[in-house]
């Protein structure tokens, strides 16, 4: 495993709720409105995490059937506990080798997964195999580049100071293109047609600093990942430098804002 990837754990459901999922599901809410799909359409959604597309897809959508996959057995758990509906089928799977007959879905999207995944022109490739002609391949990510996220922005800033080897680890390092030009390129790429693309913001309020530093403890996704695995020394001279820097409130909260690219394309008929 490549060192800048040694801290991807995605597993566990609640605490992946905890660090990402309850802010991801006020970007899915906009993602599925952008979109204005009509209801009773068969969707398919990659990677389902702990259920923040999921339950936004079945609220506002309102699809005729929703299959699920993710490769991870715990957040198809999480996601199945979660949310209770007859229109919902989740699973493990993989989304380079997708299990679902060809042109059988009329929408499929994919949620702060795809750079996660290993081989992004396959899994594109897969999806647009699904869809049917005419059908939406959809996606979205957050804006790593520009620290569109931050509150992570913030924790590598203070990490980089007190460890500058840390910097490898770094979404924005990573993750350069997750920006509107290169996602829109990667659709292009895959030869989807009438592309559309779209900023998302929406606000991440911690109601004080113990609610944004205890995700970064629970080991869960790249930052937490690094700072579960540190010596509790250095981890702890790390919440100190943040505390000391992130902008608090009068009340104790902080205020900050996120931002994430989003992608659409049609099938070719």
């Amino acid at each position: 495993m490549e060192t800048s990837k040694k801290h991807d754990a995605w597993s566990n459901g609640s605490s992946y709720e905890s660090y990402m999922g309850r802010w991801s599901r006020r970007i899915a809410a906009e993602f599925v409105d952008w979109l204005d799909k009509p209801p009773e359409l068969d969707w398919l959604e990659i990677g389902c995490g702990s259920g923040a597309l999921t339950s936004q897809i079945l609220s506002i959508a309102n699809p005729r059937r929703l299959d699920s996959v993710d490769p991870s057995e715990g957040f198809v758990q999480t996601t199945t506990e979660n949310i209770v509906d007859d229109r919902l089928f989740v699973s493990v799977g993989n989304s380079e080798h997708l299990e679902f007959p060809d042109a059988s879905k009329s929408v499929v999207v994919s949620g702060l997964v795809l750079n996660f995944i290993e081989n992004r022109d396959l899994a594109l490739s897969e999806m647009m195999r699904i869809v049917k002609p005419g059908g939406t391949v959809a996606f979205y990510v957050w804006d790593y580049p520009d620290a569109g996220v931050e509150f992570m922005r913030h924790f590598w800033s203070a990490a980089i100071q007190c460890d500058p080897d840390a910097i490898q680890f770094t979404e924005g390092q990573r993750f350069s293109w997750c920006n509107e030009g290169e996602l829109k390129s990667i659709a292009t790429n895959a030869e989807l047609t009438n592309i559309t693309s779209r900023a998302i913001e929406v606000p991440s309020i911690f109601n004080s600093f113990d609610d944004y530093w205890r995700p970064f403890t629970l080991g869960v996704g790249p930052a937490p990942g690094y700072c579960a695995n540190l010596p509790a020394q250095k981890r702890e001279e790390i919440r100190a430098t943040l505390e000391k820097q992130l902008p608090q409130s009068a009340d104790g909260s902080i205020h900050l804002n996120l931002r994430a690219w989003a992608v659409a394309g049609e099938v070719h008929t």
